[in-house]
């Protein structure tokens, strides 16, 4: 991997720019965009930058949107230098402050209809399982690519599985899947190809919320077991009404 000694600018339309700071996914990269990411909305919040309509991070990248017509591209690239050369002389854990969110997860069944696969493919008893993927707190990469969905990481090697072949037209919001070296969690009923091995009860996006979700990249996600009785007793609570 390559991480970049100053980021990568390209423009996107004529309203974004998109910022690449490494060229494959890592956590140490993806912990850089999120530095750079809350540095933008601070300066937003504290007045120090304008024009700045939305910034979207992703894995190894920022999208910036910006309104044309108060500010050039170049003025908003030569900021966003500034922003990266600030935010490398700095240790990541002032620039990013994590929230750890604990999401209950029913394993197997009808909740994870790809459970007993993943057993097979990786050579593990169900406990097993359970005990790699509860074991570590994942990394929020990014939201996308529906409402809500957390792309999470990096899960253990020995639970590391490949999508599916022909992906599903329709997943139950709240299902876990894991594919590669990721876990996921849909937010929303949605098409998916990931291997599903459970689901919470919770729910983790409302858009009647302001906001809808309050996970952020960055954030850190902790998953630990629950039974059928324990499924139906949290069934329905928004995510914050169980930490």
């Amino acid at each position: 991997m390559t991480i970049y000694g100053k980021p990568k600018v390209r423009f996107v339309g004529g309203d974004a720019i998109h910022v690449d700071f490494c060229d494959e996914i890592s956590l140490d990269c993806n912990r850089r965009v999120h530095a750079v990411y809350y540095a933008i909305l601070n300066d937003l919040r504290e007045g120090r930058v304008l024009d700045i309509v939305e910034a979207v991070p992703a894995y190894s990248s920022l999208t910036i949107f910006y309104d044309p017509r108060k500010v050039r591209h170049d003025s908003l690239t030569s900021y966003v230098s500034k922003v990266f050369e600030y935010v490398i002389t700095q240790p990541l854990n002032e620039l990013v402050k994590p929230r750890v969110f604990k999401i209950p997860v029913a394993y197997g069944g009808e909740f994870g209809p790809d459970f007993n696969d993943v057993l097979k493919i990786t050579k593990l008893t169900a406990e097993e399982f359970i005990r790699i993927h509860t074991s570590k707190e994942y990394t929020c990469y990014m939201l996308g690519f529906t409402p809500g969905f957390l792309y999470l990481g990096d899960v253990d090697d020995r639970i590391a599985v490949p999508r599916l072949e022909t992906p599903r037209t329709k997943i139950p919001a709240g299902s876990v899947g894991i594919a590669g070296k990721q876990t996921g969690l849909y937010g929303v009923e949605s098409p998916g190809g990931w291997r599903l091995v459970g689901r919470t009860p919770i729910k983790t996006f409302d858009y009647r919320r302001t906001p809808p979700i309050p996970i952020k990249p960055g954030d850190l996600i902790r998953f630990y077991a629950i039974d059928c009785d324990e499924y139906l007793k949290l069934k329905d609570k928004f995510v914050d009404e169980v930490q």
